[in-house]
């Protein structure tokens, strides 16, 4: 009987030797396979997009060179805008500045302008979000005036202000501050009420509860509602500059237009999509990184 007890200790321990070793194993084959996919992902995102432009890149080439088509091509636009887009901070005074320089003026015009809707929209969503009755009163009216084209207000902000540059960022603030109001007013209108009842147990009332509770609940609606009004203000501030004048990359484009300078026209337009992209990427990665901080 004891030879037989020391005899089956040996293959125990063989046993659980042979199972650690394959679940390591499969692990080690798990965090590869996962690590393999990441890498595949990462690669198909480069090139999947740069197979798609170099195709649009073609069909533009063959059409800018058909007859009557005085649109140039990706090569024409590329040689004839070649010091635009290696010099693009150059300044000669008044207007005559680099495109660095619009998109610079561009943006302090969008910062200025966004930033107020910002703290006037998350203030005004908030409290109208409190109350039902209050948002059962508002929410037409801003349905109805967040439908407006950002261009219709211009002339009341021309009238209001009498100059370009403060019209440009109320076009700005007034375009952006509605889709920050109604998403915030959502937001807060959806927090459970469970929240309150707790915040009222422990106690947790005035500011505390507005930083603890009331905010990183809503956060996900608010950041949805700046992400969206990002993308508007910058949409508004480059339609806005055409009519305006001075500084700035609408202008600049709506000059280029006029001087038969196409292709710094499409330079111009490829340099006011990147940024807008960058402007969006930006806010969805602030509203992730708040996100995962308020549900910790």
């Amino acid at each position: 009987m004891n030879t037989i007890e020391m005899q089956s200790v040996p293959v125990a321990s063989s046993v659980l030797d042979s199972t650690d070793k394959l679940n390591s194993l499969e692990f080690g084959t798990a965090v590869d396979s996962e690590r393999s996919a990441s890498i595949k992902n990462t690669v198909m995102s480069i090139l999947l997009p740069g197979f798609a432009l170099l195709i649009f890149g073609i069909v533009w080439q063959f059409y800018s060179q058909m007859q009557d088509v005085t649109l140039p091509g990706p090569i024409q636009t590329i040689v004839e805008s070649k010091d635009l887009i290696l010099h693009p901070w150059f300044d000669n005074g008044a207007n005559d500045k680099g495109i660095g320089w619009q998109l610079l003026s561009s943006l302090q015009r969008v910062g200025i302008g966004y930033s107020c809707a910002a703290f006037v929209g998350i203030i005004l969503g908030i409290l109208i979000g409190k109350s039902s009755l209050a948002f059962k009163a508002v929410d037409p009216i801003f349905q109805v005036l967040r439908t407006i084209p950002p261009l219709g207000w211009l002339p009341i902000s021309l009238a209001a202000f009498n100059k370009a540059g403060p019209s440009a960022v109320f076009v700005i603030f007034i375009t952006s501050l509605w889709p920050i109001i109604i998403n915030t007013s959502v937001g807060i209108m959806r927090i459970p009420k469970d929240y309150e009842n707790i915040s009222k147990v422990y106690q947790i009332n005035g500011m505390r509860y507005f930083y603890k509770i009331l905010l990183p609940a809503a956060a996900p609606y608010i950041f949805t509602g700046l992400r969206i009004s990002i993308g508007m203000a910058w949409l508004a501030i480059v339609a806005a500059e055409m009519l305006t004048g001075g500084v700035g990359i609408g202008f600049f484009i709506w000059d280029s237009w006029n001087s038969s300078r196409l292709s710094d026209l499409l330079v111009a337009l490829v340099f006011v999509g990147l940024v807008g992209l960058l402007l969006d990427r930006g806010m969805g990665f602030v509203g992730k990184f708040f996100g995962s901080k308020s549900e910790v």
